[in-house]
């Protein structure tokens, strides 16, 4: 084909795409809610998320009962902050397989709620609670993520509502370190040491959130996520905390943060 022949037609597939991308906009309703400017010329099928926010663990086992009756500690004191990443592989239009990992963790200064010190002065530890959780999952659209116009062009939704569910492990720990009392010594001592419990712990969880587009590939992704676990206290040789109850890692967990598409 010419030159001029071959610039003649690659500007009138370009024709066809701006024109196909304009009568989406106007005459669709998904025109309404898509993602401004922009399109892609296929719909992505990787998206990588990144988020941060608030975590609010259960507490509700018998060591959370332990430190909050003999230590100056409430349940609310366990909400700490939670960070996750989430890479998703779109199956179908709606329908994404989902690899996920996250981190929470709390540190929390208390004091014992029975006794002073012979100077008179409090008795003082920290409190640390982590978890690390590594799920895979599926996450369902009740929305279309976007349109395509034939097989020219994709154009995303400005606002994508989403609910999903998985599973996995999770790795968590527990650790004091402080002063604490020998209440079997007579008269009772005190003594400082440091105690620690970790392990690994099936998991489940349940979320729901939405992904807002800022751009065809960039956008905002918010997600609300209870999750479910249990874990054995002691299952390691060295753990300092053997013959409690299995430790309570349920909890809610609210977050936000960027999504891109790829």
């Amino acid at each position: 084909m010419p030159r001029h022949g071959l610039l003649h037609h690659f500007g009138r597939a370009q024709l066809v795409v701006a024109a196909a991308v304009a009568m989406s906009t106007v005459g669709s309703p998904l025109g309404a809610q898509s993602a401004g400017k922009g399109f892609l010329f296929q719909e992505p099928r990787w998206t990588l998320s990144v988020r941060g926010g608030i975590d609010r663990p259960n507490a509700g086992s018998d060591i959370f009962e332990f430190v909050t009756t003999e230590l100056t500690l409430d349940r609310s004191d366990f909400v700490g902050f939670n960070v996750g990443a989430d890479l998703a592989y779109s199956l179908r239009p709606r329908l994404d397989l989902t690899f996920s990992a996250g981190y929470a963790r709390s540190s929390d200064p208390s004091e014992s709620a029975k006794y002073l010190g012979t100077d008179d002065l409090p008795i003082l530890q920290t409190t640390t609670f982590s978890r690390l959780p590594l799920t895979v999952g599926l996450k369902a659209y009740i929305l279309p993520r976007g349109e395509a116009i034939g097989s020219l062009a994709w154009i995303p939704s400005r606002f994508s509502p989403f609910v999903g569910a998985g599973g996995g492990a999770m790795h968590f720990t527990f650790e004091q370190e402080g002063e604490w009392v020998d209440e079997q010594t007579d008269p009772m001592e005190i003594f400082n040491d440091a105690l620690r419990a970790d392990g690994w712990a099936p998991t489940a969880h349940v979320l729901g959130g939405f992904d807002f587009a800022l751009s065809p590939r960039w956008g905002v992704t918010t997600e609300a996520r209870y999750t479910w676990g249990r874990g054995v206290l002691g299952q390691n040789f060295d753990d300092d905390y053997q013959g409690w109850h299995r430790i309570d890692l349920s909890g809610l967990s609210a977050t936000m943060g960027l999504h891109v598409r790829f």
